[in-house]
């Protein structure tokens, strides 16, 4: 892959997860200094019966494999983003995909909570470390993030941020938050 540099010395796989139509193409795409890898396929007749739009009306495309960006810290250290699809008959590729990811970036849409709690088993099953970016789309309500933990039913230790993906300073915020809870995990 012409992504992977031999002249660093720390690479590490962080996950950008969500349920479907959350934002993390979008979240990847803000962050990355390369021209993301996109794996997004129009949304067809096909997917009726398996996608829930209701949530996102307006939402043409979908990601069928992954999607990946890359972040450079620091002349020895980078980040390599993975995104993973939403959608529930895609959850075999989360296992390939967590392999070897230190942690999680949770995306969650305040107006959709409820759609969070696979994604959330996933990366419990997987033993990911994580923290919740709180999505914020026009037009949502701006929920207190107590409000958001105890809907979710997060132990107090777990970070819980707002954000908005578009905006790559809002993003980034979010991921040093999941570097920070990361850190503080090692030691």
């Amino acid at each position: 892959m012409k992504y992977l540099d031999p002249d660093v010395s720390h690479a590490v796989k962080i996950l950008i997860v969500g349920h479907f139509g959350v934002g993390k193409t979008t979240c990847i795409g803000s962050l990355s200094e390369i021209e993301p890898l996109r794996t997004e396929e129009e949304i067809t007749e096909a997917s009726v019966g398996f996608d829930d739009l209701s949530g996102t009306p307006d939402k043409k495309t979908t990601t069928v494999a992954m999607d990946f960006g890359r972040l450079t810290l620091s002349d020895t250290l980078v980040l390599y983003l993975f995104g993973t699809p939403g959608q529930e008959r895609f959850k075999e590729m989360w296992e390939e995909l967590s392999r070897g990811a230190l942690g999680a970036l949770v995306l969650v849409d305040p107006e959709r909570l409820h759609e969070s709690f696979p994604v959330l088993d996933l990366v419990e099953r997987f033993g990911l470390t994580y923290a919740i970016a709180v999505n914020h789309f026009e037009g949502t309500t701006n929920y207190p993030i107590d409000e958001v933990r105890e809907a979710l039913n997060l132990t107090p230790e777990t970070p819980v941020v707002e954000c908005d993906v578009r905006d790559q300073n809002s993003s980034a915020q979010a991921l040093i938050t999941l570097v920070k809870h990361l850190m503080s995990q090692l030691g």
